[in-house]
């Protein structure tokens, strides 16, 4: 049996943003503070089992010791429609480095050109979720990169295939950054991801805590950005807990991703202030605000104690 009480809230989401409306998160509170397990839905227990590791030991153990008291952070906007851009980066104050789902250029370059007319100079992002094969990735990135020189940072994941992204690399001149190939792989050769990327995303809870994250980089060898999985501000608190205690950090980390929920948990959320967050400990005052029905609690208890079962 789980040894903590679940408190189970669902936020609504804006820009149906992963296909979701509303983001249920399964929030704690151990000695050391409130912590949240919130793995998607339609994750299994093996998946989830790495989330609830980094719930629990962020609930019972030290946050590790910053080397900074704040985090930049980069604006993150879903694959939306053109004139929702505008309203959504109003929400993350002072950034200017802004990470764009992008499915191909051709429909979604205007994501682009309507961001740079918000904020000129922008850098941008391109996260792609390992989307592309080889061929669309090298067409899909010499477009951008003709049509935005000297304005994109790196992309994220454009394939899945550790020998395309190797290629890619070869053939088109880009910073390349990886997430799946960390998180949906945690178990394998990570040293190898040199070879083929340039930057390392690190996310808290997919990682399986601090003490995880950190042994990750240590294989990888590579500048770390910190990101976020639609967290609420408790599992937002810890994410900027890990970069701040990481001194290789590549540039702006994707932690301001409150911003793509309609509400949060706490009357003081973790959001972007003239680019940055500060690193702070959140106390969820506002649980009771968006509690789930009854099923739904019953619903994550059961969830949780069987992943608790099968690792403890």
């Amino acid at each position: 049996m789980f040894p903590f009480q679940l408190k189970v809230v669902s936020i609504p989401v804006k820009y149906n943003f992963r296909q979701i409306k509303n983001r249920e998160i399964a929030l704690f509170e151990g000695p050391e503070g409130w912590s949240e397990f919130s793995p998607f839905i339609e994750y299994n227990n093996k998946e989830s089992a790495t989330w609830l590791k980094a719930a629990l030991e962020s609930a019972t153990k030290p946050a590790p010791k910053p080397v900074r008291n704040e985090v930049e952070v980069n604006a993150t906007l879903p694959n939306m429609k053109v004139d929702q851009v505008s309203t959504l980066l109003a929400s993350f104050n002072g950034c200017t480095t802004v990470k764009v789902k992008v499915n191909d250029f051709i429909n979604d370059q205007f994501l682009l050109q309507e961001v740079l007319r918000k904020i000129p100079g922008a850098k941008f992002r391109l996260d792609v979720n390992g989307g592309w094969n080889l061929e669309e990735a090298i067409a899909n990135l010499r477009n951008y990169l003709q049509e935005f020189p000297g304005q994109i940072d790196y992309v994220e994941q454009p394939c899945l295939d550790i020998a395309d992204l190797k290629s890619l690399r070869q053939t088109v001149k880009i910073p390349i950054a990886v997430d799946e190939s960390i998180r949906k792989y945690l178990g394998s050769d990570l040293t190898r991801l040199k070879e083929v990327a340039d930057v390392a995303i690190i996310k808290w809870a997919p990682s399986g805590g601090f003490l995880s994250a950190f042994e990750v980089i240590e294989k990888i060898q590579l500048p770390v950005v910190i990101s976020s999985a639609l967290d609420s501000s408790v599992g937002i608190s810890h994410g900027l807990s890990l970069a701040a205690s990481i001194p290789n950090l590549y540039g702006p980390c994707g932690l301001a991703t409150t911003a793509l929920l309609e509400a949060d948990v706490t009357s003081k959320p973790l959001i972007a202030e003239n680019g940055y967050i500060k690193n702070r400990r959140i106390v969820p005052d506002l649980i009771e605000e968006f509690k789930v029905l009854p099923a739904r609690q019953s619903w994550w208890q059961d969830r949780v104690n069987e992943i608790y079962a099968e690792v403890s």
